[in-house]
């Protein structure tokens, strides 16, 4: 394993360490306190990353004791430990997708195979007659277009229409703009982006081409926004990609702590890369032009000045 690539996994652990504090340690106050519900809930999200199973991730974390260390395991969990807590931690989980502020959020939905035959369709032979029926998990997430970060979410085990969820993404949400395909267009869902969210629905009128309908005082909404639609399409290809498109559990519970573990995975991996790029831009480009310095020196000057808040905060929780 290369040592950048290995640098890379602890900042994940990190990161992922930094959003589990959000969850309760402990489910219970008699539990045995071995493990806690952040150490066993960023193992789960870390399974995601290496696209491995819960035998997989015992196994490499016996051969990465720093990995363990970094963790604050006194012993590795068994392989049944965490797939006990998998089924328990599906109402908690969400906790760790934190965001609720947006200029632009896109909604969007995809689907999860349920096994490892492809394009969602399982085939039974059925007599004589070779029949196909949808086996899929239906995602419906809500993202941050300029960050390109995962807002909230919502898992369907069977097919249901778009819409159904369109409120319960966006309810709890402080944005400016939604946008969304036709598939989104009804009279409730724009009514309720102008009411209650107070937000511009930039969503195409079914049966037009480019009319997105109208604000109050027939003010017709510009939909020079639209384009950013096609983030979300992005980001559910990334997450396919990197973290397989393919649900193993055989609960309902667990097939949703599985698809969430994805999820929180892609906004680890995007933050952290986020910050990597300035980082290690900062030392090896070749650009040394007086933009390019000074704004590498404001840079590391802030990054500086969080690190110093950090430890402060940490001395006076002490």
């Amino acid at each position: 394993m290369a040592k950048q690539e290995y640098d890379d996994y602890l900042k994940f652990i990190e990161e992922g360490l930094q959003l589990a504090q959000q969850l309760p340690r402990y489910f219970s106050t008699f539990s045995k306190k071995k493990y806690d519900n952040q150490q066993k809930t960023v193992l789960l999200v870390f399974k995601q990353k290496l696209k491995t199973t819960f035998r997989g991730i015992v196994s490499w974390l016996r051969i990465n004791p720093l990995v363990c260390q970094l963790l604050g395991l006194s012993s590795i969990p068994v392989h049944t430990t965490l797939v006990r807590f998998a089924a328990r931690v599906e109402k908690i989980m969400l906790r760790m997708l934190g965001i609720r502020q947006a200029r632009i959020a896109a909604v969007d939905a995809t689907g999860f195979e349920l096994e490892s035959k492809s394009f969602y369709f399982r085939k039974r032979q059925d007599s004589e007659r070779l029949w196909k029926t949808r086996r899929y998990l239906k995602l419906s997430i809500a993202v941050d277009t300029q960050k390109q970060l995962i807002l909230t979410c919502k898992i369907r085990k069977k097919l249901r229409h778009d819409t159904i969820d369109f409120k319960q993404l966006l309810e709890d949400l402080e944005i400016d703009y939604v946008v969304a395909d036709k598939g989104y267009d009804s009279w409730k869902n724009r009514r309720f982006v102008i009411n209650k969210l107070h937000a511009i629905p930039v969503i195409p009128v079914r049966r037009h081409t480019h009319f997105y309908g109208y604000l109050r005082g027939c003010k017709k909404i510009d939909g020079s926004n639209y384009h950013q639609r096609s983030k979300v399409e992005t980001i559910f290809s990334v997450i396919k990609r990197k973290y397989g498109s393919v649900i193993r559990a055989r609960s309902f519970a667990t097939q949703k702590v599985e698809v969430m573990s994805k999820l929180i995975a892609y906004n680890i991996d995007r933050t952290v890369n986020y910050l990597l790029v300035f980082i290690r831009g900062s030392h090896q480009s070749p650009l040394e032009k007086p933009f390019y310095s000074s704004f590498r020196a404001s840079f590391q000057q802030r990054c500086l000045c969080l690190v110093q808040v950090k430890q402060v905060l940490n001395t006076l929780s002490l």
